[in-house]
């Protein structure tokens, strides 16, 4: 036979009726009242739950208000494990791992890949040497006949000259009165003729002495032909002379005197010295 209980729940713990002094106070009198002494005999199960949930709801109470907090209870018993996670990012990537000595067997040589892309061109090399010239090749077909050219729309330098009062020009014999001078090709200045065709060219002198009289027919200031006279008497006579000459373009020609062997030139009205030259025809390039 159990002890009868009473069927009114126990009154609660003097704290709760707001006669606690202390906090120790309070928490040890709700530790006597939710946990009752053995002497009192068995509680009525749904006194117990009613006294339970009491005791629950006036301990979250007194935790919040910060007045006193129950003994913890014993750990229960350990749950079910929960369902995986999902997975993590992708991690940082490691450090590159030490190189090791191989120790394995080298395989056997593997198939040759496919080619790869072309690469870039390098710079351009030295020239090389220069290859032996070639077999000549077959002489091309003859041309058409040209059209028959007019030597009279070809330029023609011819001049002729005489000596009036020439001026001083050292071993240069100066014909200053000009007879004729195509394409301006004489100077009457300087006494030279100046090439500027070149050709095949013929020049001529009459030069009046009274002594002894030598003179030459100069290239570019070098004598290409000479001729003298000796005249002891001291009589007017003719010196003259010729040549035919091979000329390119900027070609000087003159008549000059050799003082050392005579240079003695009559000057007056009875008798003219003439110094003449002419293309005879033009040389083709």
């Amino acid at each position: 036979m159990h002890a009868s209980t009473s069927p009114h729940p126990a009154s609660p713990p003097p704290c709760s009726q707001g006669k606690a002094s202390s906090k120790e106070s309070c928490c040890s009198d709700w530790s006597a009242f939710i946990h009752p002494s053995k002497e009192g005999g068995r509680m009525h199960p749904g006194l117990w739950l009613l006294t339970s949930t009491l005791a629950a709801l006036l301990g979250m109470a007194l935790l919040e208000e910060g007045v006193c907090r129950a003994p913890d209870g014993k750990d229960g018993f350990p749950g079910a494990p929960g369902l995986d996670g999902r997975p993590g990012q992708k991690g940082d990537m490691g450090e590159p791992g030490r190189s090791a000595q191989r120790t394995g067997i080298q395989g056997l040589k593997g198939d040759a890949g496919e080619p790869g892309p072309p690469g870039i061109p390098g710079n351009r090399g030295y020239h090389g040497l220069s290859g032996p010239p070639g077999l000549a090749g077959q002489p091309g077909p003859k041309g058409q006949k040209g059209k028959a050219g007019n030597v009279l729309e070809q330029p023609r330098p011819a001049f002729s000259a005489s000596r009036r009062s020439p001026p001083s020009r050292g071993s240069t014999v100066v014909f200053d009165n000009i007879i004729t001078n195509q394409e301006s090709s004489y100077s009457p200045q300087t006494g030279e003729f100046t090439c500027s065709i070149p050709g095949i060219y013929y020049f001529s002198y009459q030069v009046i002495s009274s002594g002894d009289l030598c003179l030459s027919i100069t290239k570019n200031r070098e004598k290409v032909v000479s001729f003298c006279d000796s005249n002891s008497r001291q009589m007017l006579q003719v010196n003259s002379g010729s040549s035919v000459l091979s000329l390119e373009q900027g070609d000087r020609v003159s008549l000059s005197t050799d003082p050392a062997r005579g240079s003695t030139i009559y000057s007056g009205s009875e008798a003219d010295s003439v110094f003449s030259g002419f293309m005879l025809y033009p040389l083709m390039g």
